[in-house]
């Protein structure tokens, strides 16, 4: 039996995962990796740890594998995007990683605006200024970290997101290279021409900045045998940013298909064809995946904080000892007029605000923390419902159904509420792990063990389907008191 290893290494946790060609999973692995916020708005990780946490999760998958490890054919990565890694020749972190949720980049964006970039930004990279995006951070690492500006000044900075980090280290720095999805998240890369755009590198003064060489997701990237978890070097076949990924395992294979992953974040993805659409309404345009023969492109909307949300209540803030009170409290409570504003690092898509803080609105003596964790929920469905909102009208058409993934899925109530508030069906697939779905199939097609990616997207099971139901016109009343809040921002 071959199968394919695949690697999802994200913001809370790197998986390893085995599949076969008919998408089943034989074995699973996990490692957990932990975030540092060393000042107001800084979000950090060690990228060493990030890798440990990759033969941490791969060696816990094969030593649950029952099967032949010299089946195994390729490997495939999926990626938290946006985090910026910076490290030199010998494979050394030269600064901490800077998260995709780091802030510190605020002030660039701000002067970018000023002096008028934004439309070239756009035209060229599909992106808003937005400190979510990698280059502005490299920016700030450049004009205030004594380390980095150094290492660009020498020519000894190698930048790349997780998956060029992972691959470099991988292969004991013979590859350095990065797929076309990642890429298309750093600010630095032309949409229409697919590589490095120079002119917008030089206008952000990181001419001395060392870049992966961006390929197809599914590409030929290097070997590895996992610092000698596996007694032979095998290929890595893609390499993924992971919503593009999980836009992939979905089944966002032809234009107008949409997914949202519900997560940390959320990342709502529409698939556009073959031809890069003009960002508008607060979305931006990307990479969907790309393979030798052809590429395929998206809309993006972003959502900063959804599970994030929840969590900080239960453990910052100590408002419920676990999460199943506060789904309980979901179902026993309605919202009582109490709202969180989840702006904890700026309100995304489409309204992108930084008013400098998350806030509990609508409050008074007679609510309780119930109101609150009931209130933390439904931040998450009313960020998706307004991305949904632009994405149907940047697109012209109205979405059908909307495919969820991500660990929130597992939250029924939170489903039905989502399906409420869009009015429309909203389904989940049996397999959990989308993201590593969509980096194995992507490098099962390249190592030839399925014909077509439709081939592979025909197998997923279906695991719940939900109607919009009784609560559409409440969830209506309530969005649009939402919409009232979020102006007053």
């Amino acid at each position: 039996m071959n199968t394919i290893l695949a690697i999802d290494q994200g913001t809370s946790g790197t998986k390893a995962l085995l599949f076969d060609s008919e998408g089943h999973v034989h074995a699973r692995g996990f490692a957990a990796v932990a975030c540092t916020h060393p000042r107001s708005g800084f979000v950090e990780q060690d990228a060493n740890a990030l890798y440990d946490s990759v033969l941490h999760a791969v060696r816990a998958c094969l030593d649950q594998f029952q099967g032949d490890r010299s089946g195994i054919a390729g490997v495939g990565i999926s990626n938290q995007r946006e985090t910026v890694v910076v490290w030199n020749a010998q494979g050394e972190p030269v600064v901490p990683a800077v998260s995709w949720q780091c802030q510190r980049s605020l002030g660039i964006c701000e002067r970018f605006k000023a002096d008028g970039l934004a439309p070239v930004i756009a035209e060229r990279t599909g992106l808003l200024i937005d400190p979510y995006f990698s280059g502005t951070k490299l920016v700030w690492l450049n004009e205030n970290d004594e380390r980095a500006r150094a290492a660009i000044a020498a020519g000894d900075a190698y930048f790349g997101t997780v998956d060029s980090w992972l691959l470099y280290r991988l292969t004991k720095g013979a590859a350095y290279r990065t797929d076309y999805t990642n890429a298309s998240r750093t600010m630095l890369f032309n949409l229409a021409a697919l590589q490095w755009d120079r002119e917008l590198i030089e206008t952000f003064g990181l001419q001395g900045l060392r870049l992966p060489e961006p390929m197809p997701s599914a590409s030929d990237f290097g070997t590895t045998d996992f610092d000698g978890l596996l007694d032979r070097a095998i290929p890595i076949l893609s390499m993924i940013g992971d919503s593009h990924a999980a836009a992939v395992g979905e089944g966002c294979l032809q234009p107008g298909v949409a997914k949202a992953t519900m997560g940390t974040g959320s990342s709502i993805m529409m698939n556009v064809g073959a031809s890069a659409q003009e960002p508008a309404h607060g979305l931006v345009s990307t990479l969907c995946f790309a393979t030798d023969e052809r590429v395929d492109y998206a809309l993006e909307g972003i959502v900063i904080s959804a599970g994030s949300t929840p969590a900080f209540l239960k453990d910052k803030l100590r408002l419920f000892d676990d999460f199943a009170q506060a789904e309980q409290a979901f179902v026993d409570y309605d919202n009582g007029g109490v709202f969180l504003i989840p702006a904890f690092s700026g309100i995304g898509c489409p309204h992108w605000k930084y008013p400098g803080g998350a806030q509990i609105v609508g409050l008074d003596f007679s609510k309780s923390w119930q109101h609150v964790a009931r209130a933390a929920y439904e931040s998450i469905v009313y960020q998706i419902k307004d991305v949904i909102t632009v994405m149907e009208q940047a697109a012209g058409v109205r979405l059908r159904e909307l495919y969820l993934d991500g660990g929130l899925v597992q939250r029924p109530f939170l489903l039905q509420y989502l399906s409420d508030t869009l009015d429309r069906p909203v389904s989940t697939l049996a397999l959990s792990e989308i993201s590593a779905s969509g980096a194995a199939a992507l490098a099962a097609y390249k190592a030839g063990l399925i014909a077509s990616l439709d081939a592979y997207h025909a197998k997923r099971v279906i695991a719940r389907r939900v109607e919009p139901g009784s609560g559409v016109e409440a969830a209506a009343a309530n969005h649009a008191q939402w919409l009232r809040w979020i102006e007053r921002l």
